[in-house]
């Protein structure tokens, strides 16, 4: 009478597993390299002429460098094995980077509000704002492309680390383009309008890019923090695993006690089946191992523990949704099954 605990995990592919670490780091140093460039080149300029939106640009671009560095660490470590001292791996180590990255974003953000409140109750006029304008031109095509990629990398593979990266970039995107547009209007309006002063502009934008930084590190500490509660994995995967038991209704009677989460690109499921009381150890284990490539079809780096038990005829309260008998081979005991 089986009642063991099988569990599997798929092993991936030969030399799967290598060439997704490698796109992995690779889209992570690029981010490093990246961001590196940018920061110079925002920090130089906003320095020579003297525009805080462009510093708070070199700012940002500054919390995107440290993030590309976590993300690079944590893809690189998060890929490691199993070991005694983490038994179910180091998975979480890509949700935890997400929230650091998270929380730097909000620090940085205050930074740039207090700058600008301070440039905005003392107006400076700008020099060159044009140059300003061009440097951020060039942000916005570079974080476009590098952000695209990392968004592209990190769904494929699943890498918290990598899509919370990739956020970071999209967000400077927008922040750029809209620092842009302001030193473009103090530079036309220092062309058409001398006598009018538009330097608040400047302190304004920055603000602006302030805002928008706080709302995405909002969402990205949402995100991230969600797996580290271990929460349960999204109702669409859940979904598949019933369906990929409920196929095997011919020989499972039933199941129950589903329960998921995720740790980085890592999925961990398990759950009871109820199978013929009289079924050998050997044929419970060959449905067991079924059941795990069914599921690890769908679902990459999952590792499923399954429990079997007899089904003796009655069911208990929390067996019976996961009941698979018909109605008329159910055994009339008076309970429904």
């Amino acid at each position: 009478m089986p009642s063991d605990r099988h569990a599997a995990g798929a092993p991936p592919l030969p030399g799967s597993h290598e060439r997704i670490q490698r796109r992995k780091n690779r889209a992570a140093l690029v981010s490093v390299a990246s961001n590196s460039f940018l920061v110079a080149a925002k920090l130089l300029v906003g320095f020579l002429i003297g525009s805080v939106s462009v510093i708070s640009e070199a700012i940002h671009s500054g919390v995107d460098l440290v993030a590309a560095a976590i993300a690079l660490y944590s893809v690189r470590t998060s890929s490691k094995p199993a070991d005694a001292g983490h038994p179910f791996g180091h998975g979480k180590i890509e949700n935890i980077s997400g929230t650091i990255e998270a929380l730097l974003i909000f620090a940085a953000a205050g930074w740039i509000i207090y700058e600008a409140a301070g440039k905005f109750i003392r107006p400076e006029p700008l020099d060159a704002p044009l140059l300003g304008a061009a440097v951020m031109l060039v942000s916005c095509l570079t974080n476009i492309f590098v952000s695209r990629m990392l968004f592209r990398v990190g769904r494929e593979t699943d890498s918290v680390a990598l899509v919370a990266d990739a956020w970071h970039l999209r967000t400077d995107v927008w922040t750029s383009f809209g620092v842009m547009a302001g030193l473009g209007i103090i530079w036309i309006g220092q062309r058409l309008l001398p006598g009018v002063d538009l330097s608040w502009i400047d302190p304004v934008c920055a603000i602006g890019v302030a805002v928008l930084i706080i709302k995405a590190a909002y969402d990205l500490t949402r995100q991230a923090a969600r797996d580290l509660m271990d929460a349960s994995l999204p109702p669409a995967e859940e979904a598949y695993i019933r369906q990929s038991v409920e196929a095997e209704r011919r020989i499972v009677n039933g199941y129950h006690a589903l329960r998921t989460r995720k740790a980085g690109h890592f999925r961990f499921i398990e759950f009871h089946i109820q199978v013929d009381p009289l079924m050998s150890v050997a044929d419970s284990h060959a449905l067991t191992q079924k059941l795990c490539r069914a599921i690890q079809a769908r679902i990459p780096n999952a590792t499923i523990t399954i429990h079997v038990e007899p089904c003796a005829g009655e069911c208990s309260p929390v067996c019976r949704e996961g009941c698979l008998v018909p109605e008329d081979e159910k055994p009339h005991t008076g309970e429904p099954r």
